[in-house]
């Protein structure tokens, strides 16, 4: 067991490093569960489902760590038949010892067919939004400007784009968040977040009438570093799924989930470690609904049978 000395020294730690990261440029928050989190990246994948579909997902990096980073992703994204297309919303919050982040982002994609599947061409636009409570830290420098002693809180604009393809055994997704590469500052630079890259692609093929495997990988980089998730899952009788990602030199990745219903899903991952440097498991939780609507049926007007 860690003492509590030791905990928050960590903890300080952790803050401290935050800070160093910021005066460059912050990455986007991990997640292992990326086969349900691809709106968060890709405002292309916006109605490629025909559904309205939410997913959450809950992920605590670095397990038995005081401050260690605490994810919370929500995102919601629809068919608009209407529109030509979908929209999505995507709503995050990443608090990492004394910091909190918050990001809420709103989607479009035009969708088309191609080549037996659908394409979606998406941009999203939001706002992000970075916090410290700066009164928490018990500098021996007071007058050191790089740790506030005070709470602060800024916000700035944001901006995304992605292609998303998806046929009926394939998808494919190329996107970038954070284009215009905002810079966050009240009476300090408290963040500045640097473009992403990322690709996305999987594969669905039926072993026998049971059991289908589903191989994808997915690449995440912001032009200095990168990481990359090989991952193979099996889903058996289309209800229970399981299987292993590698992100090499990080991390071996378990998976297992179950459809609860038609609409309903869940799955829970966990990382172990595996690099030099190591450090405390982390443990991620999905929950995901949707549900299909008849655009055909609904009813787009009313008549008064008094004046028929």
């Amino acid at each position: 067991m860690w003492n509590n000395s030791f905990m928050k020294k960590y903890s300080i730690l952790i803050a401290l490093a935050f800070f160093g990261l910021s005066a460059n440029a912050q990455q986007d928050p991990q997640f292992s569960q990326n086969l349900f989190n691809n709106i968060a990246i890709n405002p292309g994948y916006a109605g490629s489902n025909d559904a309205i579909s939410a997913t959450a997902l809950h992920r605590s990096q670095w397990l038995g760590f005081l401050g260690a980073p605490s994810t919370t992703n929500l995102g919601v994204e629809a068919a608009m038949p209407m529109l030509h297309g979908g929209l999505g919303l995507n709503v995050m919050t990443d608090n990492i010892a004394q910091n909190e982040f918050l990001s809420l982002n709103l989607s479009y994609a035009y969708r088309t067919e191609l080549a037996g599947g659908n394409l979606g061409i998406g941009l999203s636009v939001g706002m992000l939004q970075d916090g410290v409570n700066g009164g928490d830290y018990n500098s021996e420098v007071v007058t050191d400007p790089t740790i506030p002693n005070a709470d602060e809180k800024a916000a700035g604009f944001d901006v995304g784009a992605g292609l998303f393809y998806k046929s009926e055994k394939v998808y494919l997704g190329l996107s970038s968040t954070h284009i215009n590469q905002p810079t966050i500052e009240s009476s300090t630079e408290l963040m500045s977040m640097a473009r992403h890259y990322y690709l996305s692609a999987g594969y669905h093929h039926e072993l026998n009438s049971q059991i289908i495997l589903m191989p994808s990988i997915f690449v995440k980089s912001d032009g200095v570093s990168s990481s990359m998730d090989i991952s193979t899952l099996l889903e058996y009788n289309k209800r229970f799924w399981g299987g292993v990602t590698v992100r090499p030199n990080e991390d071996i990745i378990l998976l297992l989930g179950m459809h609860l219903n038609e609409s309903l899903r869940f799955g829970v991952a966990y990382d172990a470690p595996i690099s030099e440097v190591s450090h405390g498991g982390s443990m991620e939780f999905m929950i995901g609904y949707s549900f299909k609507v008849d655009y055909s049926k609904l009813v787009k007007g009313f008549k008064n049978p008094r004046l028929l």
